[in-house]
């Protein structure tokens, strides 16, 4: 079966990701595991916590001086200028090879080293050439769910165009397997639901990196 076949019988899951998250980080893990036991094919965004945030009274990120902004912005760059394949592999390399102490990210020259893109991409960092871009695309994954959400949002797209869209979800360890693909199931059939709005477990624990 060729890709053209694979690609129109999959469900398409688009995702956006603030790339300093480390509990989205664990989702796009996890969703990867999805598509190796479900019909799924994962497509990369980018939303920012900076532009969520923006004009709110208190700091939730814990912020102030926007370092936020760095690693969407060079992740923009990298989408614009070498591909969405490309920035999926950089994002990969930032919580890998290149990931810091603790649940932060390390050096973004050696993200992109790694992923085989021009170190001279860090720049872009601190850069506003690609924010129009960012901004853009977060408003895109915005006017799916709202403004109340945060990192990551997911709309799955069947085959016949329903879409059903949500925030999450917001998970700790990374499940492998059928299990991963029951989670897939559960949470299209909750979010799926009209008028379905929000489902809680435990608090956070630290995630699984």
């Amino acid at each position: 079966m060729g890709e053209a076949d694979v690609t129109a019988r999959a469900m398409v899951a688009d995702f956006w990701f603030d790339p300093s998250c480390p509990y989205t980080w664990t989702t796009s893990r996890w969703l990867l595991e999805v598509a190796k036991v479900r019909p799924v094919e994962p497509r990369w965004h980018l939303m920012s916590l900076s532009v969520l945030n923006e004009g709110r009274d208190d700091d939730p990120e814990g912020d102030p001086e926007g370092y936020l902004w760095v690693p969407v912005r060079i992740c923009a760059a990298a989408r614009q200028e070498h591909g969405p394949a490309a920035m999926a592999r950089l994002y990969t390399a930032m919580w890998t090879t290149a990931r810091g102490d603790g649940d932060w990210l390390g050096d973004l020259h050696v993200a992109l080293a790694t992923a085989g893109l021009p170190r001279e991409l860090a720049e872009a960092g601190m850069s506003t050439a690609y924010d129009d871009a960012v901004r853009a695309s977060h408003a895109e994954a915005i006017g799916l769910v709202g403004r109340h959400v945060g990192t990551p949002i997911i709309a799955a797209t069947g085959a016949d165009g329903a879409r059903v869209a949500f925030f999450g979800p917001v998970i700790s360890r990374i499940p492998t397997g059928e299990q991963a693909g029951r989670l897939w199931d559960g949470t299209l059939l909750v979010a799926g639901v009209p008028g379905f709005h929000e489902l809680k477990g435990a608090p956070h624990a630290a995630p699984q990196l």
